[in-house]
């Protein structure tokens, strides 16, 4: 399994935490779009994107956990959000979790989008990730 961050160089690339492209080989896991619900289905904090964001990547943890792999591995994310200057102060203004998510600094998709599956979920993340 390898895999190789692409870069073109340009002075704009050293600001993102992600990669213009992940050139990847070996297995992969490819998840759903992932919500910030708890383990019993509920919706997390309505109108908190910071929270729906942490809940959504805990739970996009436990499955890359089930499947043998971690944000380590995770090549590129698809994120879908109802408001990106939401998306973006929290990002900026709370511990979210993306941080770490981002460690591998895999390729990102970031989208805005008119509504989600419920009308009260903010975000959702799906993840393409390397597997042994």
């Amino acid at each position: 399994m390898t895999r190789r961050n692409i870069r073109t160089d340009k002075p704009s690339e050293a600001r993102n935490t992600h990669s213009a492209a992940v050139a990847a080989s070996g297995n992969f896991v490819f998840t759903s779009g992932i919500t910030p619900r708890d383990e019993d289905g509920q919706l997390v904090r309505p109108g908190d994107m910071a929270a729906q964001i942490r809940q959504t990547l805990s739970n996009l943890r436990d499955v890359l956990q089930a499947a043998e792999t971690d944000f380590g591995s995770v090549v590129k994310f698809t994120v879908f959000v109802t408001d990106i200057e939401a998306f973006m102060a929290a990002r900026r203004g709370a511990d979210t979790g993306l941080d770490a998510a981002m460690e591998a600094a895999p390729a990102l998709s970031l989208v805005e989008v008119s509504r989600l599956a419920h009308p009260d979920i903010m975000v959702e993340i799906e993840a393409t990730a390397q597997t042994d």
